[in-house]
């Protein structure tokens, strides 16, 4: 999800290009509670051999290639970048690349739920190797700034760019109240994932609509997308907004295509990176390597092909390109 300590712009820049219609069937997920089943790193003799032959092993830290495992922190509840199916099971956009990645790198990658606001300090405390979550590439997450006060509150993050995602408003169907851009939202309530960028955006918005007179944006911010999904279909909000691979498959499959609409264009598109600490180079440097691998043969295309959303495929796997 474009996150929170972002980079604040002066002006909304317009991005139409669709990111391409959600292809995948299933149900919209709510949010999913605990971590996948474990595995504690005990591999067979077959598993070592395996690992010691994939082609990047020997990029990543002595550690991690010993035990196997890549311990990945996510916000589990964002379909299609990462959700969990009807029998449990993690799927989408990023386990999908994950698991690419692993090929590479002889490993597996182990995805950890948790809410999206606490990755960033999960890799603090070593709780995770990487975050991979749509998190979005930005010079504040980088340098560890908030976005709000401007203030240093962190080490910072290095990210290895894999996406590109803009970010989109939705309705419920037939009732999107003549919203068309950010400034028709004076007057209207939000409901939005906390931390988010869309939620950042959401309270530039609501300056603006006060510095022009405008009534106020009322915003409500919640843990997980599909909560703030659940407010506006009850009424209690006006509107959500999510990066666009979201809105569009919630607007696809929630409640068989009849819940939601998208209303307007795409905004502030950016890259979506894996998220990793920076005392940990060496293993940034791999899963940069791992990344452009599976651009470089082909398993990068057939897996945004898989999920519709090839519009935002990149060509590099570029560190810390967010601006």
């Amino acid at each position: 999800m474009t996150a929170g300590n972002t980079r604040r712009t002066t002006a909304l820049r317009s991005r139409t290009a669709a990111v391409g219609a959600i292809a995948v069937a299933g149900a919209l997920l709510l949010t999913g509670c605990g971590d996948q089943t474990k595995d504690n790193g005990s591999g067979s003799d077959s598993e070592t051999t395996k690992a010691n032959s994939a082609p990047l092993a020997d990029k990543l830290p002595a550690d991690i290639r010993n035990k196997g495992v890549v311990k990945v922190g996510s916000d589990i509840a964002y379909a299609p970048v990462e959700f969990k199916d009807d029998s449990g099971k993690v799927v989408g956009i990023d386990p999908d690349l994950a698991e690419a990645l692993g090929k590479q790198l002889g490993v597996k990658f182990e995805f950890q739920n948790a809410t999206f606001d606490t990755l960033i300090g999960g890799l603090a405390s070593k709780r995770y190797d990487i975050a991979m979550s749509a998190m979005t590439d930005t010079k504040d997450r980088q340098e560890g700034v908030d976005a709000d006060t401007g203030k240093k509150v962190g080490e910072g993050v290095d990210f290895v760019d894999y996406f590109t995602a803009g970010v989109s408003l939705y309705t419920n169907k037939g009732y999107d109240q003549g919203i068309k851009t950010w400034d028709d939202l004076c007057g209207k309530t939000m409901a939005v994932q906390r931390n988010t960028f869309s939620h950042d955006l959401a309270k530039d918005q609501a300056k603006k609509c006060k510095k022009d007179g405008e009534k106020a944006l009322k915003i409500e911010d919640f843990a997980t997308n599909p909560e703030a999904e659940t407010r506006m279909r009850s009424k209690g909000a006006d509107v959500v907004s999510a990066d666009f691979p979201i809105a569009a498959y919630s607007v696809k499959n929630a409640g068989g295509g009849k819940y939601f609409e998208i209303v307007g264009d795409q905004v502030e598109a950016g890259p979506y990176g894996i998220a990793v600490s920076k005392d940990n180079t060496e293993l940034r440097d791999a899963v940069q390597a791992a990344v452009q691998a599976i651009i470089d043969n082909g398993e990068y295309k057939k897996i945004v092909d898989k999920w519709g959303v090839a519009d935002g495929a990149v060509t590099e796997a570029k560190i810390n390109g967010g601006s």
